[in-house]
């Protein structure tokens, strides 16, 4: 008797989209080397300009986004491709909470233009930068500057087997104790982000003796005014705490809401 033939499996259509950004977090997934071809043969990569010219044509079943929404054009973008996508994950600082362009949010973006470029007439920006989920609704969030690639493994491995993504919401704090590394603040007196940060970054700065900076964003429920409260008592101003929480993620709600507490005068982010 002939053997029926099988049809063959359909992969899941997977597209990378850039919006203002280094590009850094889509090289995270180019970065996962040996399990690179094991991505390719689970999905159909069917857009990701930082890899190939080639293009087919959407719906997607799965949509990365990195970068965030700093245009008109960004605006209007990112609502066709929620459209084409039946999962949409934000990866990487500057699309979970508008990354380090954001900082022009808390000044004047015109007075910026006048004084970088020759021509400002030729600029065409929002005031803000923003995060993808103040536009469309997301699937998931994965934070980083850049992101872990084994984080973002997880997650694709996830949603491509109808399971949530395990991503850890601890502090950064649990890594440095998971590696034995001695706490900057407590030993040194050195300022540290690492209470009130998600961990992923693999305990990098702590482990070269220096405070973090923050760059997962803000951990699940972050008391971020105790932790500043104690950056006051080791000497650090207003000034000082203020901008130690603007940095990549100065626009993630809990760490912009302090940082705003401490500034003076306050600044109002334009709406």
């Amino acid at each position: 008797m002939a053997a029926v033939p099988t049809k063959p499996r359909r992969r899941p259509k997977l597209a990378v989209w850039k919006f203002s950004s280094c590009d850094g977090c889509q090289l995270s997934l180019l970065d996962c080397e040996d399990e690179l071809l094991a991505v390719a043969e689970a999905v159909e990569i069917a857009y990701f300009l930082e890899a190939t010219r080639a293009e087919i044509a959407g719906p997607y079943d799965i949509s990365l986004v990195e970068g965030s929404i700093g245009t008109a054009h960004d605006a209007a973008r990112i609502q066709q491709i929620r459209k084409q996508s039946k999962v949409l994950i934000t990866i990487g600082a500057c699309a979970t909470a508008g990354g380090i362009q954001a900082l022009r949010n808390f000044r004047d973006v015109d007075g910026f233009i006048r004084a970088v470029y020759a021509r400002p007439d030729y600029i065409d920006t929002l005031a803000t930068s923003t995060a993808i989920q103040d536009h469309v609704k997301v699937d998931f969030e994965l934070r980083g500057c850049p992101i872990s690639k084994e984080q973002l493994l997880e997650v694709l491995n996830a949603f491509l087997n109808h399971r949530r993504p395990v991503v850890p919401p601890m502090s950064q704090c649990i890594e440095c104790k998971m590696h034995g590394t001695v706490c900057v603040m407590v030993a040194r007196g050195t300022p540290c982000l690492g209470p009130v940060t998600q961990a992923g970054c693999g305990n990098l700065c702590p482990a070269h003796d220096r405070g973090c900076y923050g760059c997962f964003g803000p951990k699940e429920t972050p008391n971020v005014a105790a932790l500043t409260k104690q950056f006051a008592a080791l000497g650090r101003t207003d000034g000082d705490i203020a901008n130690a929480l603007r940095s990549f993620n100065a626009n993630a709600e809990p760490f912009r809401a302090e940082a705003q507490r401490r500034e003076t005068p306050p600044h109002r982010v334009p709406s």
